[in-house]
């Protein structure tokens, strides 16, 4: 996994503020699929609530999508946008869905909306990694991850505060009952989440599991919400009543990561699977493990139960699905995948497979009759010895997978796994999984040209230009696609002339500043909506409501500012407007010190914590003015007769254009001659004296 960084708190501290970062990140063409690979899966069975089945999936593109499920099809239905980083896991709580996220938040949503975050829980130090639920107490969830924390929360107590946002309003409790106060005192930002400072003791705060030592990777909760259990690097299951968070037991028998736990509905067995291979059946009740099961050749990720809990599902590193019967032993190949599995999910007859590629798989699973899929033969007697499954293998005696073909597939795009900035710095060569190598624009975010599957390197090449721009972005590919990221005053450092843009009726000395047109064509929804939304407020007479964003910031302290008073918030070049069909997504820090995450196209003119930077270049056509010449000295060529006709150090524009350059040469070209003529005329004149010197 990767880590990314924060913001922090700074008061206090001697060193000056940094400047929050803008960064957006270009969306394939078809926003509608995953662009990275699927980390987690939630089933949600509509029937309770009067409408269709959903899929939930999350992604390490960062965003969870919805997809209905009809008829054996599976039709895109919603994105839920606002985590910055991978979306770990997922599960349905009564009619929201509580996800967790590498960026250390948990997020809640409202499972039929068009996917607007509800809130987001900031208590973890570290990346979530997992979640649980009583399924029959909707409003009890676990959380766990990397910093070795377990906290239950309880969700309805956690939303039900009423917290102010920017503008002083009330932001409405949807149920409208009266609550405790939230984790710890919060602001709401613009994208509806809740920006929270740890180690506040005001308000509800969730109960805390203590114990861990190391990283959680796996939770499980019974149905009543009064057993919860987990896992880790520790190679332990740990036991503990989430109604105090106090330890029960500690369950030995691992040899390495617990990645994955179920509890039965009356919380009497656990199944956990780990990185040894092996899956283990523990009876809670007497303390002990009383079966474990070799099927895998690999570690062991994912689980999935019959509701009856006696047969489970699982699956892993060896890209294999196993169904297992867990009194007879008796196993059984599902199925193979070409990727390694990181979670499974049970819906009826379809076990719906999420792997590190970026689609969905659903296999044929016989969920309601198991014992039908051993009917079909090719099952084996699963030993009780990691080793035995794994030399049955070499031992040539594999079985064969009972399905080869998945019955429903929801495709994603494949991600990018290598990038190259090209010397123009506004192009970017890419090339994803599938070995297709593409060209963008990333002052648009658009695919300009894709050359197929064709060699990186050898385009690379081809594609080099004899040109030298300054670097006024940085650039990752760890979500799948494309992040670029803006930071002031660097990112201002970067000039073009307007002629070279094919911008029609530009001056040809016309220079336009790469990073303030393509902050405008990000902006532009922002800009209009804001505008409007002023104009409406002093229409009606409310001065108040069209406060500049600018007056929410602290002090800064910034270079020179170009003055110019003109506002084009509303005018993009043709050169850099960026599509509304899967338009980019912003991602900033919060007033508080919380990133979120929106697509332009969402912004609503509303968003007070926006960087002042962005705001102050876009709105007012203010930027900090970096030096964009630069200092040469000019001598003659070694071994030339030609002196040194400059005196001291010479400076240009960083871009030049060349005919300039070569008419400075010609009038260096033009002395030089002068300086030639004339020293040949004085050499003449000396000759001449010097001879009639010595006639007379």
């Amino acid at each position: 996994m990767h880590r990314v960084g924060s913001a922090g708190n700074t008061a206090g501290s001697t060193r000056p503020r940094k400047e929050k970062r803008f960064t957006y990140v270009l969306n394939d063409a078809d926003s509608k699929k995953h662009c990275a690979g699927i980390n987690c899966l939630a089933y949600l069975n509509g029937s309770a609530f009067s409408r269709s089945d959903y899929l939930f999936s999350g992604s390490r593109d960062g965003t969870l999508k919805r997809w209905e499920l009809n008829n054996g099809d599976a039709s895109f239905s919603a994105t839920f946008e606002s985590h910055v980083d991978w979306v770990n896991d997922a599960i349905i709580v009564g009619e929201k869905l509580v996800s967790c996220s590498s960026d250390t938040t948990l997020k809640v949503w409202n499972c039929f909306s068009e996917g607007a975050c509800t809130r987001t829980l900031r208590q973890h130090s570290d990346y979530v990694i997992c979640l649980a639920a009583a399924e029959k107490n909707s409003n009890i969830v676990a959380s766990g991850g990397l910093g070795g924390e377990v906290f239950i929360w309880d969700i309805d107590a956690a939303l039900a505060p009423v917290a102010k946002s920017v503008d002083a309003k009330e932001d409405e409790v949807p149920n409208g009952n009266s609550r405790p106060a939230l984790t710890t005192l919060c602001n709401v930002n613009s994208s509806s989440n809740i920006a929270s400072s740890n180690g506040q003791t005001h308000g509800y705060s969730p109960i805390t599991a203590k114990g861990h030592k190391d990283s959680v990777y796996a939770l499980a909760m019974n149905d009543t919400g009064n057993l919860l259990v987990s896992g880790g690097t520790e190679k332990v299951v740990r036991v503990w009543d989430p109604r105090t968070g106090s330890k029960k037991m500690k369950l030995r028998g691992h040899t390495d990561n617990i990645r994955t736990l179920l509890l039965d509905s009356t919380g009497r067995y656990c199944l956990s699977g780990s990185s040894d291979s092996m899956i283990r059946l523990w009876d809670l009740g007497q303390q002990r493990c009383v079966h474990s099961y070799a099927v895998h050749t690999d570690s062991v990720w994912a689980l999935a139960t019959t509701p009856s809990f006696g047969h489970v599902y699982s699956g892993g590193r060896d890209q294999s699905v196993y169904l297992t019967d867990l009194s007879t032993r008796e196993s059984v190949l599902l199925c193979t995948n070409e990727y390694p599995i990181l979670q499974l999910s049970l819906q009826d007859d379809t076990i719906w497979v999420a792997t590190t590629d970026s689609s969905v798989y659903g296999w044929p699973a016989e969920g309601r009759t198991p014992q039908k899929v051993f009917e079909k033969g090719g099952s084996f007697l699963a030993g009780n010895l990691s080793f035995s499954r794994a030399r049955a293998s070499l031992e040539g005696s594999a079985p064969v997978p009972v399905y080869k073909e998945p019955s429903i597939v929801i495709p994603g795009v494949p991600a990018i796994i290598q990038h190259e900035i090209m010397n123009n710095r506004r192009h970017v060569l890419t090339k994803d999984t599938a070995g297709s190598v593409k060209l963008w624009e990333i002052t648009r975010g658009a695919v300009v040209e894709d050359f197929g599957k064709v060699s990186f390197e050898d385009k690379k090449k081809e594609l080099f230009e004899m040109v030298s721009i300054p670097a006024w972005f940085t650039m990752d590919a760890r979500l799948g696609c494309l992040s670029v990221h803006l930071d002031t005053p660097q990112c201002f450092s970067s000039e073009i002339y307007a002629v070279d843009l094919n911008v029609s009726g530009a001056q040809e000395d016309l220079k336009i500043n790469l990073a303030q047109e393509t902050l405008r064509g990000l902006l532009v929804h922002w800009s209009k909506r804001k505008q409007k939304s002023s104009s409406h407020s002093l229409s009606n007479g409310d001065s108040s409501s069209g406060k500049d964003v600018l007056s929410k910031d602290t002090p800064r302290s910034r270079s020179e500012v170009d003055d110019g008073t003109e506002n084009h918030a509303t005018h993009v070049l043709p050169s850099f407007e960026f599509s509304t069909v899967s338009p980019p997504s912003i991602i900033t820090e919060g007033s508080s010190g919380g990133p979120w995450r929106k697509r332009i196209t969402d912004l609503d003119g509303t968003e007070g914590d926006l960087p002042w930077w962005c705001v102050d270049c876009v709105t007012h056509n203010r930027y900090p003015k970096e030096n964009t010449k630069c200092g040469f000295y000019l001598h003659p060529a070694e071994g030339s007769p030609a002196p040194n006709i400059t005196q001291g150090k010479l400076s240009a524009p960083r871009i030049l254009r060349i005919h300039k350059f070569t008419a400075y040469s010609m009038s260096l070209y033009r002395s030089l001659i002068m300086w030639l003529r004339n020293s040949f005329l004085i050499n003449r004149w000396m000759e001449a004296l010097t001879a009639h010197l010595l006639w007379d």
